[in-house]
């Protein structure tokens, strides 16, 4: 149940669609607050997924993307909505939009990760934090995976309590891997609402393409590339990310698809 999760509303409802965004891998809501900023005008809601910052002591995440869109279901309710997914919370709004178009008008993902696809590089940073926690050390591996996100001088610079903090999110990070490692979780061709997919200029090649191949297989699907940015946009080009997130609210207003 949503309860259990920290969410966050910003912004009054002015009759226009609730606007979700969802976190990604290792991450928290909270890493949207300056693209929030940009949407002051919007009824936006912020979360933490299962198990991660204050949804940390939430019942533990199952390996399956379609607990991950039950809980965004459960957020949403009955109200008309968008969302918009950075990195694997990409993948969980395509999925929650998949189920219920009737509610989702409109979706949006920035670089989400589709490691089942066959060309997907083994060494990428959650390939490596799988086999990592192989041996049984889930917090070595989370740790390892944000040393690799952020860069070993940032992971230093952290206090204590943070890394202790961050280490424990190792369990998450495993049902995220999990859940989108092996068979596909959906089949983007199904999709009959509209699709707004960003990525970075800068970003990685496997990051970048996987971008390219959502957007390829959804008719009438967009690609927005952000200049200079890299997978954590959000962060580093909040404004531009905010434009992307209201080009997908056009998308759902233009074709009439908000709505029960």
């Amino acid at each position: 149940m949503h309860e259990e999760l920290h969410v966050a509303e910003h912004g009054a409802d002015t009759g226009g669609p609730l606007v979700v965004l969802v976190h990604g891998t290792m991450d928290r809501g909270t890493s949207f607050r300056l693209v929030v900023r940009w949407l002051r005008d919007l009824h936006v809601v912020t979360y933490d997924r299962r198990g991660y910052a204050k949804s940390r002591d939430a019942a533990p995440p199952r390996p399956s993307l379609d607990h991950q869109a039950d809980d965004l279901l459960e957020i949403i309710g009955d109200r008309r909505a968008v969302v918009v997914g950075h990195s694997l919370g990409g993948d969980v709004a395509v999925l929650a939009a998949l189920r219920r178009p009737d509610l989702i008008g409109a979706v949006g993902a920035y670089e989400p990760p589709m490691p089942w696809l066959p060309w997907w590089p083994a060494g990428s940073a959650g390939g490596d934090a799988r086999r990592k926690a192989d041996g049984g050390d889930v917090e070595g591996a989370a740790e390892w995976f944000m040393r690799r996100m952020v860069g070993d001088a940032t992971w230093e610079q952290l206090p204590e309590r943070t890394r202790a903090e961050r280490r424990s999110e190792g369990v998450a990070l495993m049902a995220d891997l999990s859940a989108v490692q092996n068979d596909a979780p959906f089949d983007p061709a199904d999709l009959t609402v509209p699709l707004v997919v960003g990525r970075g200029g800068s970003s990685l090649p496997h990051h970048s393409q996987s971008a390219a191949g959502l957007a390829d297989a959804v008719p009438g699907a967009e690609l927005v590339e952000i200049g200079g940015a890299g997978h954590g946009a959000h962060v580093s080009h909040p404004e531009e990310f905010a434009a992307l997130v209201r080009r997908v609210v056009e998308r759902s207003t233009e074709v009439g698809r908000v709505g029960p």
